[in-house]
């Protein structure tokens, strides 16, 4: 009965460090919680086997818990992607993007899209909607 204890003293140590990434990545959280997971099933299964049935359910749906985490899709940190630009984006929509007043000229417009594109393109750590926004603004601009 000790080695239950200290089995879901483990189990929830862990639960804890890998929702709060205390000390662990995100990959190497996968890994831990795959073979705790493994571990919990083997245990669950074996005290079943023995006759214990209350730590043996408890310890089998740990793990498929514990399962279930290590193969929840690693999705990147930070904000959702934008969506894409319209097909009909007005000329005052096409300036507001690109932070250019109505006067503003060919090099104007380019200048604002190469600053924005910089901090925005998907290279740089943004999302492919927030630069194709960007470069239909621009089209739209120099379209007329």
């Amino acid at each position: 009965m000790t080695w239950l204890l200290i089995a879901v003293a483990a189990i929830g140590l862990l639960a804890w460090a890998g929702r709060t990434g205390v000390r662990t990545g995100r990959r190497e959280w996968r890994l831990i919680a795959g073979g705790l997971a493994l571990a919990t099933l083997v245990a669950g299964t074996l005290s079943l086997l023995r006759g214990g049935w209350v730590p043996g359910l408890l310890l089998v749906s740990a793990g498929l818990a514990l399962a279930g985490l290590a193969r929840a899709p690693l999705s990147p940190p930070g904000p959702a992607p934008a969506p894409p630009a319209p097909d009909g984006m007005s000329l005052s929509e096409a300036r507001s993007v690109l932070g250019v007043g109505p006067d503003a000229g060919r090099e104007e417009i380019l200048e604002a899209h190469a600053r924005l594109i910089r901090r925005t393109h998907p290279d740089a750590g943004g999302t492919d909607g927030l630069a194709a926004h960007l470069n239909a603004a621009r089209d739209r601009l120099l379209a007329g």
